[in-house]
């Protein structure tokens, strides 16, 4: 066994590699960039390296960063986690030039498995089930044309390099293909420098069942079960479980046998998970599935199959990276009860999930028999708007699926998140949804009903800002009080006759909202639209931050503070239709326009970049750009007014 390793990651997953190195015996270290100097994956490695600034390509990208951190820091091996340059073959080869052993399978295999054409033709070479398509090399427009229509809309055109939903297009007509072809491929080739795309027959009722597969050097393969990951939104897998609701034993040992081959075409040591795709259109008795694509990696989801197998992957992770045997075989491979995880995000449901970041002012996780948190930060830690939104993932683990759900119910319940918006409400309105707990869901189930789970602009929640309103008055008059303030100059509306509402105009959600306050030997009264305010606790929490409040109900934040000068500055009142504002904390990266020029509204004025996704910037009226208060490559808060458009 090794007696040191790097991980070349961060977050969560660098906080979960850790644990397992420590119980090995093994000396753990940290990288870092500016952004994570005191990141919670710094705090608990023995030894940490800064390896650069901030954006991700400057460190957690940087090769030769990494290599010479691994070189000062003596360490013997690199595990890179997931994401980053987990599936990166060059990385690897890097390491291997370096003297460092490198966790995860052979160079051969991650070039092979990481190009889907290639994937699919060695696939198919073994014998395992492949989606009917174009995989081929030729990417004419006429020729991928004529082949899509042989193969029957819809169809998918799939860029052949990443994932994450980038260069995937849904064809439903034969009219339609050249235009969507151009924008897969301009997609593909800006996120991967690899414009090539394939074309494939889209499954109507689609499953993405996935099967853990581990290998040893001596061409050893099990495979570990499936998980069930078709819970997703625009290709971002949201929820995962295992095992997957109403499989058949018949095809769960299809798809094992499927898995395992694929394993054995490649040579594959290590960890891996190899994706199908099953069309659930009349079940799971005996339902076809194909190959998807194999992940030469640890997954994110990886957690809910240690719960029903009670191994520890990354331990056989090093294991095998030692050259060791894994130690057992097929038959010893126990399936023990049902586990599910959620991936609690800090971004905004109601704002189309737009990424957050800031300071966790408050935290808490939910404990219990069959829990489990994989986090990445503690309160206080600040969420930088650089890399993944990813804050902690949670599991739960029952003798059932259905005590499993309602120890994830529980749990979600539990869970407090104060600062950044995060999408526990969101997940709490998933875990309870009918098509999850009946087990009939597909990958297309949260898009078909998005408002029921609390996706898109919701109405304020009156009675939470009433209640922060109420805070902040209460707190305002006690520090009058300790002053020894005339307390006949207090605004409350406190009355020696009957009791006489007073309209106090304050900020929810960066928002104007006038209360109506009354005080009377009953106490202080706070309404909005006839609606009181509650007192806090249980699922209603009052979290101080600055001079103003967080207020959480149900997994929602809402932002409540005092009206003052800012607020009149930046149209708050008189709902500005010529200010453009950032959508979040991040990086102002482009920037289309300059002083004098004359716009359309819509028109895209500006580009801010943050956790890896870009967000354009649009005019919200015609007219002429009278002020930029910003600079091209400046860091921008949330809300910060960046370009004024006048007549």
């Amino acid at each position: 066994m090794f007696g040191s390793v790097l991980i070349a990651n961060r977050g969560e997953i660098a906080c979960r590699i850790m644990r397992s190195a420590r119980a090995l015996g093994l000396r753990t270290i940290a990288v870092y960039s500016d952004a994570d100097a005191s990141a919670l994956h710094v705090r608990m490695a023995e030894e940490a390296h800064r390896i650069g600034p901030a954006p991700a390509a400057e460190s957690y990208l940087n090769i030769p960063a990494l290599i010479a951190a691994a070189r000062e820091s003596g360490a013997e091996c690199v595990h890179p986690g997931y994401g980053f340059l987990a599936e990166n073959a060059g990385f690897a080869e890097a390491c291997e030039e370096a003297g460092l052993v490198f966790i995860g399978p052979p160079v051969h295999a991650m070039r092979v498995m990481g190009l889907k054409d290639a994937a699919k033709a060695a696939m198919q070479k073994a014998g395992v089930p492949i989606v009917p398509g174009c995989h081929g090399a030729r990417q004419e427009p006429r020729f991928l044309r004529d082949k899509a229509y042989e193969i029957g809309y819809p169809v998918l055109i799939k860029a052949v390099a990443g994932g994450g939903g980038k260069g995937l297009r849904r064809v439903d007509a034969h009219v339609e293909f050249e235009n969507s072809l151009a924008e897969a491929q301009r997609e593909a080739l800006a996120a991967f420098g690899n414009g090539h795309v394939l074309v494939e027959k889209l499954i109507a009722s689609p499953r993405h069942i996935e099967m853990q597969v581990f290998a040893d050097a001596s061409g050893h393969v099990v495979h570990l079960h499936e998980r069930d990951c078709s819970l997703q939104r625009r290709h971002q897998k949201i929820l995962e479980e295992a095992p997957a609701p109403g499989l058949s034993e018949a095809l769960r040992a299809k798809m094992g046998e499927a898995a395992v081959a694929a394993a054995h075409a490649v040579s594959y040591v290590g960890a891996g998970t190899v994706e199908f795709i099953v069309d659930a259109s009349k079940g799971l008795d005996d339902a076809p599935f194909f190959f998807m694509e194999m992940n030469t990696r640890l997954q994110v989801e990886h957690a809910v199959t240690e719960a029903i197998t009670g191994l520890d992957l990354v331990a056989l992770q090093f294991k095998v990276a030692a050259g060791e045997a894994l130690g057992f075989t097929q038959a010893d491979v126990a399936r023990k009860g049902h586990a599910v995880e959620v991936r609690l995000y800090a971004e905004d449901p109601e704002r189309e999930f737009l990424p957050s970041s800031g300071e966790i002012v408050a935290l808490e996780w939910p404990e219990g028999d069959g829990l489990r948190v994989d986090a990445g930060f503690e309160a206080g830690d600040v969420i930088p708007p650089f890399y993944d939104a990813l804050i902690a993932k949670i599991i739960a683990h029952g003798a059932t699926r259905e005590q499993a759900l309602e120890r994830l119910t529980k749990a979600l319940r539990a869970t407090l998140v104060a600062g950044p918006k995060t999408n526990l409400a969101f997940l709490r309105a998933l875990g309870v949804s009918p098509f999850l707990r009946s087990g009939s869901y597909d990958t297309g189930s949260i898009e078909r009903d998005p408002r029921a789970l609390g996706i898109g602009p919701r109405d304020l929640d009156r009675q939470a800002a009433a209640t922060g309103l109420t805070y902040l008055i209460a707190r305002e008059q006690a520090q009058l009080a300790r002053a020894g303030d005339d307390p006949w100059n207090v605004s409350d509306g406190f009355s020696l006759g009957p009791v006489r509402p007073v309209p106090r105009p304050f900020m929810a959600e960066g928002r104007r909202v006038v209360a109506q306050v009354s005080a009377s030997s009953a106490g202080l009264h706070v309404e909005i639209d006839g609606v009181a305010a509650a007192q806090p606790g249980g699922d209603l929490r009052v979290v101080p931050v600055g001079s103003g409040v967080l207020v959480l109900r149900a997994g929602r934040q809402i932002a409540v503070r005092f009206q003052d000068a800012r607020d009149f500055e930046a149209g708050a009142e008189s709902g500005d239709d010529t200010t453009v504002v950032a959508p979040l904390p991040g990086r102002l990266v482009e920037l289309f326009v300059a002083m004098g020029e004359h716009v359309e509204k819509g028109a895209r004025v500006g580009t801010v970049e943050a956790m890896k996704l870009a967000h354009a910037l649009v005019a919200p009226r015609s007219g002429i750009v009278r002020e930029i208060l910003a600079e091209q490559g400046a860091q921008v808060t949330q809300g910060a007014r960046l370009i004024v458009i006048g007549e």
